[in-house]
């Protein structure tokens, strides 16, 4: 054992210790719904406390597995602050930064040792550190640590996954198996891995990190779910469609499976699968990804179109995917219109304005072509307008109708003309005939 490793293992321990010192002083309570002590857990991954006269001789693999294991405490601890798990909710806030700051130090301590022998795959990005000035160490480590911790995540979080072989309540079954607390603390540990690393180094792991990423999808649990999508979300924001090698269909598959898998995260299974097959199939409009997704979107939507938090989560993200299928989206609008007639009368401003917004989008990318839908569109965007009076973002919304109209005017001249005939007498739309007309058709609206 080199004085080095020595000095290496003394540093661990210490930056080990505060974090230790909070775990033991944090009050936890496990949630009723398991029997699994998350702060236990936790008190496992640390190294052993310091004794009062320590040997420091350690071998190089035990040292490893201890900075393997420290580092998942501290992503464990770390992915607390951006979740709202209740198997997480125990953790202080300034627990998790003693953790952030913990693993940063520990990165600077192993690569400050000229004793380390750094991994291959490390070494393969040696190029590209010099362009990045900020937790250099931290990224390192983190890559290095990849193939040693995705293995471990993902059989953590298959433990407790369904079998298909067993009959019954597959659930519970799975749930005996192994507790499902154990697959959300992976799926945590999974996500901090992940969104650690960036480009340009991000797409050179896909192989490491997709399988893992995926089986979190296949999971029965939400919350595994959810922290595998979140992964996803990072990843396709910092790869390119190439870099997704052969993974494209499967990733995409997974998102039309779990576009209906739960409200709790749908807006997460809409973000993600809006990035995927917009990035992976942006120079092919009819690719029958774009139509599987949104039969899927359109058909939940459909279940409960009232729901507030599912339509918002839809229309706050599917906008590049409207940009994506343009014209053929024409072929959606007997099931798109139906829902946008319903959200543009919504008691919500929210939910008016962001209808609003997509609809003229939609009018933008498809000129309304040969569409029996232009004259029910202007009868209904004309009923809005009058229901303005009750409205507290009048202005917002009559700025958008006001859009809408005129491009359908600039792009449907005649049928426009032909619907809004009978409305040029109304009183209650004197100023927005006015508007309307003097815009002669000539302006062009963005």
């Amino acid at each position: 054992m080199s004085k080095t490793f020595s000095a290496l293992h003394h540093q661990l321990n210490q930056l080990s210790e505060p974090v230790r010192d909070l775990v033991s002083k944090s009050t936890y309570k496990p949630p009723q719904s398991t029997n699994v002590s998350i702060k236990s857990l936790l008190e496992s991954l640390l190294p052993p406390p310091l004794s009062p006269s320590p040997s420091l001789e350690i071998s190089e693999h035990d040292l490893r597995a201890r900075i393997r294991d420290f580092s998942l405490c501290c992503a464990l601890l770390s992915s607390s602050s951006s979740s709202s798990s209740g198997h997480t909710a125990w953790i202080p806030e300034q627990l998790a930064s003693a953790a952030e700051s913990a693993f940063r130090g520990l990165a600077e301590a192993v690569y400050a040792d000229s004793e380390w022998e750094v991994s291959k795959r490390v070494c393969e990005f040696e190029a590209e550190w010099s362009g990045i000035v900020v937790d250099v160490e931290k990224k390192r480590l983190v890559i290095e640590l990849l193939p040693e911790v995705l293995p471990l995540i993902k059989d953590t979080i298959k433990e407790s996954s369904i079998d298909s072989s067993i009959d019954g309540d597959e659930v519970s079954a799975a749930s005996a198996r192994v507790p499902v607390a154990y697959a959300i603390v992976a799926a945590h540990q999974l996500r901090w891995f992940v969104t650690q690393v960036d480009q340009p180094h991000l797409g050179k792991l896909c192989a490491l990190i997709i399988p893992c990423a995926l089986t979190a999808l296949d999971h029965w649990s939400p919350e595994v779910k959810g922290q595998g999508m979140l992964s996803f979300i990072h990843l396709g924001q910092n790869v390119n469609a190439a870099e997704l090698g052969g993974y494209v269909d499967v990733i995409l598959d997974a998102c039309c499976n779990n576009i209906v898998s739960s409200d709790e995260i749908w807006h997460l299974a809409v973000e993600m699968s809006v990035l995927f097959v917009t990035s992976t199939q942006k120079n092919n409009p009819r690719s029958p990804w774009f139509a599987k997704l949104l039969d899927e979107m359109l058909g939940h939507l459909e279940r409960q179109p009232r729901d507030k938090e599912r339509c918002i989560a839809w229309l706050n993200f599917i906008e590049p995917l409207l940009y994506g299928v343009g014209l053929v989206l024409l072929a959606h609008f007997k099931r798109l219109f139906p829902l946008f007639f319903l959200w543009i009368h919504d008691d919500d401003d929210e939910i008016v304005v962001l209808a609003l917004k997509r609809i003229h989008t939609i009018v933008k990318v498809t000129w309304i072509r040969n569409s029996p839908f232009i004259l029910r569109l202007v009868d209904e965007l004309v009923l809005t307008y009058k229901e303005l009076a009750k409205r507290k973002g009048q202005e917002e919304i009559r700025m958008h109708l006001w859009q809408i109209l005129i491009l359908l005017q600039q792009c449907k001249a005649l049928q426009f003309e032909a619907a809004w005939e009978k409305y040029k007498d109304d009183p209650v739309l004197g100023a927005l005939d006015q508007s309307i007309c003097r815009q002669d058709g000539s302006t062009t609206v963005a």
